[in-house]
C-alpha cells in the first residue's frame, strides 16, 4: 500500500509543477512581447487575469503532453519548458528589431535554420548564451538527479488525450472569436498586432493567428464589381513618358537588401560620399524614393508589391503573403507573368537560400522560368569566407545573364550583401569614417555606410556594362528597407517620430536608352512596374491603368504614413477613397476570391 502510494503522490506534486510551470511560462512570454518590463507585466495580468489564467492553462497542458510522450516526466516537461523559452527569445528580439512579434507563419524558417543562424549572428549577447548554457545545464543536472517517475501506459494514454483536447479546444476557440473567448476580454486586433500580442498575451494572439487569412473580404466584393473596374480601366487611355525602343527591352529589377542612403542622416559625418555614383546618376536619370512597407526585415513583403503590384496596405498587419497564401496558389498575375505573355524569358537571381520564403515554390506560380541561387551561381564571391555573396558578384551574374539572353528577358535580382549583422569587417576593412556617432554604434555605422559604398560600386559597373548589351535594356534599383541598426542610431538622428524618413529608400531607374530624367518622386514598390512600363514606352495592361490612376493621387501607401502628390496626407479625399476602394477588391479577388481579374485586368 506504501509503494502505491508514493507514487501517486509524487505524481500528484509532478503535476502541481508543471501547472505552477504554465503561469510561470505565460509570465515569460508576455514579458518578451512588452520588453521584459516586469510591471508593465504585472499591470497587464491585473487587468487581463483571465486571459492570463487561461493562458497559463494552455502552457500547463503543453507541457503536460510533453511529459506524457517522454518517457521520463521531467525530461519532457523541461524540454517543451525551453522550446517555449526559445519562442519568448525569438519573440523578443523579433519586436526589438524589426518592431513586429513573432507569427506563426514565421516558424516556417526553422527549415532554413542554418541559414537564420547566420542572419541572426550578433543579435545576442555572448553574456546571454553563456547563462542560457548555465541554466540549461542546471535544469538537465536537476533533471537527472530527480528521481525517475514511472507512468502506466493507460494513464499516460489519458494524460495525452485529455492534454491534445484541450489545446485544440483551445485554439478553436480563440480562431473562432468564441463568446467563451470575448468573456475574457479577448479581441483579435490583426490590424495592429504588437498591441494584439501586448493586450491579448502571447499565446492568444499567435493562437489567433494561426489561420488568419490575409485580408477580409470587403464590402460590395463580386464578379460584376469587378468586370465594371476592368471596364473602366480598359477605357482609360494609355499615356507612355518615354520613346518606345526599337525591339522589347530587357527589363532588370535590382532589389537591394537592407539599402538606404545614410547620408540622409542628420547629426553624423562622413569622411567621404558613400554614394558617389549614385548620387551623380540621380540628376541624370529617373530617381526619387521607394516606401518601404516594413522596416529592418520582412524582404519578401517588399519583393511581393514590386513584381504582383499587389499593395501590403490592405493586408492584415504582420502578414507574409509569400509563406500564408501564394504558395498554396496554382498561378498569381505578376510583371513577370505580363512580360511573359509578351515572349519574355522570366529569370529571377538571388545569392542565397533557394527556399528562403518560399522563394523555390513562389517563383514558378508568379511566372519565372529559371532561378539561380547561390548553389547555381558561377560567380559566387564574397569579401570574406563568412560574408554573404557581394553586390557586384550578383551583379557580375545578372549581366552575363542579360548578355547571353537571345530574348527579351526580365531578369529579378534580390541581393544579400547588406543583410543585418553588421559586423566590423565581413566585407573587408572599413574606408569610411562617421563622425558625431556614440562611441558604442561607431564600427556598427561604420561597417554599414562601408557596405553601401559597396553597392555604390557594384551599380557603378552595372551602369557601365549596360552601355555594351546590344539589346534596349532598363533598369530599377532600390533598397527594400531601411537597415536593422541598432535603435539609438535612428534616434540620435530624429527619426523616431518620422515614419516617412523611416521607410524611404533610394529609387533610381538607369538605361542604355533615353528614358529622360524626370523625377519619380516618393512612390511604394507596387507602383514600380508601372512606372518602368510607362518610361520604356510599354503599353499598359488594364491592372497597371489602375495602379498608375492611384500613383497619381496617393504614390506612397504605407500603414504607418500616406503619402499624396504633395506631401503627407492626413485625410483622404472621395475621389482617393474611390480609387483605393477599385484597389481593395482587385487585390481581394486576386488573392482570396476567385481571380476574375486575372482574365479581365490582364
Amino acid at each position: 500500500m506504501h509503494q502505491l502510494f508514493k507514487p501517486s503522490k509524487r505524481l500528484g506534486a509532478t503535476l502541481l509543477t508543471l501547472f505552477f510551470g504554465g503561469f510561470v511560462l505565460n509570465f515569460i512570454m508576455q514579458a518578451a512581447s512588452l520588453g521584459m518590463d516586469l510591471g508593465s507585466v504585472f499591470a497587464w495580468i491585473s487587468n487581463y487575469y483571465w486571459l492570463y489564467i487561461s493562458g497559463s492553462l494552455f502552457f500547463f497542458f503543453v507541457l503536460l503532453v510533453f511529459a506524457a510522450i517522454v518517457p521520463n516526466v521531467y525530461s519532457g516537461a523541461l524540454l517543451a519548458f525551453l522550446v517555449c523559452c526559445v519562442l519568448a527569445v525569438a519573440n523578443y528580439k523579433k519586436l526589438g528589431t524589426t518592431g513586429e512579434p513573432l507569427f506563426p507563419w514565421d516558424l516556417m524558417q526553422v527549415k532554413n535554420a542554418k541559414e537564420m543562424t547566420k542572419i541572426t549572428h550578433g543579435m545576442i549577447s555572448p553574456t546571454a548564451i553563456v547563462i542560457t548554457i548555465v541554466v540549461v545545464a542546471a535544469l538537465v543536472y536537476l533533471v537527472f538527479k530527480l528521481p525517475k517517475l514511472k507512468v502506466q501506459l493507460p494513464l499516460r494514454l489519458a494524460m495525452i488525450v485529455v492534454s491534445v483536447l484541450m489545446i485544440a479546444g483551445f485554439i478553436q476557440m480563440v480562431g473562432s472569436q468564441t463568446a467563451l473567448a470575448t468573456s475574457m476580454n479577448y479581441q483579435n486586433i490583426p490590424w495592429n498586432q504588437k498591441v494584439n500580442y501586448s493586450q491579448n498575451g502571447f499565446v492568444y494572439a499567435f493562437a489567433g493567428n494561426l489561420n488568419q487569412k490575409l485580408m477580409e473580404k470587403p464590402e460590395g466584393y463580386s464578379k460584376e464589381a469587378i468586370e465594371a473596374i476592368a471596364q473602366k480601366y480598359r477605357d482609360m487611355p494609355d499615356q507612355a513618358d518615354g520613346k518606345t525602343p526599337a525591339e522589347q527591352p530587357n527589363v532588370m529589377y535590382m532589389m537591394d537588401e537592407a539599402f538606404f542612403d545614410p547620408t540622409r542622416l542628420p547629426t553624423y559625418t562622413f569622411s567621404e560620399d558613400p554614394l558617389k555614383f549614385i548620387h551623380q546618376q540621380e540628376h541624370a536619370t529617373p530617381s526619387g524614393f521607394m516606401l518601404s512597407p516594413e522596416f529592418g526585415g520582412n524582404t519578401a513583403n517588399i519583393e511581393f508589391e514590386a513584381l504582383t503590384g499587389l499593395s501590403m496596405y490592405f493586408l492584415k498587419d504582420g502578414s507574409i503573403p509569400y509563406r500564408q497564401r501564394i504558395v498554396k496558389m496554382s498561378t498569381l498575375p505578376s510583371i513577370v507573368s505580363i512580360l511573359k505573355d509578351k515572349g519574355y524569358q522570366t529569370k529571377a537571381l538571388h545569392p542565397f537560400d533557394d527556399s528562403f520564403y518560399n522563394r523555390n515554390r513562389v517563383y514558378p506560380i508568379l511566372g519565372f522560368d529559371q532561378f539561380t541561387s547561390e548553389k547555381d551561381m558561377e560567380n559566387a564571391e564574397r569579401f570574406t569566407p563568412n560574408g554573404y555573396i557581394s553586390d557586384m558578384a550578383a551583379v557580375k551574374e545578372a549581366v552575363r545573364e542579360l548578355q547571353t539572353s537571345d530574348k527579351p528577358t526580365f531578369l529579378h535580382l534580390v541581393t544579400m550583401q547588406n543583410h543585418f549583422p553588421f559586423t566590423k569587417g565581413l566585407n573587408g576593412p572599413n574606408t569610411i569614417t562617421v563622425g558625431g556617432v556614440k562611441p558604442e554604434y561607431k564600427d556598427e555605422m561604420e561597417t554599414y555606410v562601408h557596405d553601401t559604398k559597396l553597392t555604390d560600386e557594384a551599380l557603378a559597373y552595372l551602369s557601365g556594362e549596360l552601355k555594351k548589351i546590344k539589346r534596349p535594356t532598363i533598369v530599377v534599383f532600390w533598397g527594400d528597407h531601411l537597415p536593422a541598426l541598432s535603435a539609438g542610431i535612428y534616434t540620435q538622428a530624429g527619426w523616431d517620430t518620422n515614419p516617412r524618413l523611416k521607410h524611404e529608400t533610394k529609387l533610381i531607374y538607369m538605361a542604355n536608352f533615353d528614358i529622360g530624367k524626370q523625377p519619380v518622386g516618393t512612390i511604394s514598390p507596387a507602383f514600380i512596374g508601372p512606372t518602368l512600363f510607362q518610361l520604356s514606352g510599354q503599353q499598359l495592361p488594364p491592372y497597371y491603368r489602375l495602379l498608375e490612376k492611384v500613383r497619381s493621387e496617393i504614390p506612397g501607401l504605407n500603414k504607418h504614413v500616406l503619402l499624396g502628390a504633395s506631401g503627407v496626407v492626413s485625410q483622404l479625399t472621395p475621389e482617393q477613397q474611390s480609387l483605393l476602394n477599385d484597389y481593395r477588391l482587385v487585390e481581394y479577388d486576386l488573392l482570396e476570391g476567385e481571380q476574375y481579374a486575372k482574365d479581365l485586368l490582364f
